[in-house]
C-alpha cells in the first residue's frame, strides 16, 4: 500500500536571493511604540524580504517602513518602502525570524 502525499502549494510568487544587507526597520502606525532597527537580511526577493532580529515587537499585519539596503541615514542610493510583516517565527536564543511583505515604494 502506497501513502499518498498532499501536494505543498508555494505561496512564493517570485524566488528569493539569499543576500546579507544591512537595513533600516521602522514601525510606520503611530499606534505602534518607535523602535529602529538595524537588521541584515538573509533573503530577499523582488516583494519581500526576510531577516533575524533581538526585537520583540514584531506582529503579523504590522506595517513598516524599510530602508533597503541602508548604509548610512543620507544616502540617495537607500531606498525606501512600506511592508507588512506576514510571518513571525520564534528562533533560539530569543530571535525572530521576520517575513515582510513590500506593498509599495515610499
Amino acid at each position: 500500500m502506497s501513502k499518498v502525499q498532499t501536494p505543498h502549494t508555494e505561496k512564493r510568487v517570485s524566488r528569493r536571493a539569499k543576500m546579507n544587507q544591512m537595513m533600516r526597520v521602522r514601525p510606520s502606525e503611530p499606534r505602534d511604540e518607535h523602535f529602529e532597527d538595524l537588521p541584515i537580511s538573509i533573503n530577499v526577493s523582488k516583494q519581500g524580504i526576510y531577516f533575524h532580529t533581538n526585537h520583540p515587537a514584531y506582529y503579523k499585519g504590522m506595517r513598516l517602513f524599510i530602508t533597503f539596503p541602508f548604509t548610512f541615514v543620507h544616502n540617495p542610493m537607500n531606498s525606501e518602502y512600506l511592508a507588512e510583516v506576514v510571518r513571525v517565527e520564534n528562533l533560539a536564543n530569543k530571535r525572530f525570524g521576520i517575513a515582510v511583505h513590500f506593498i509599495m515604494p515610499v
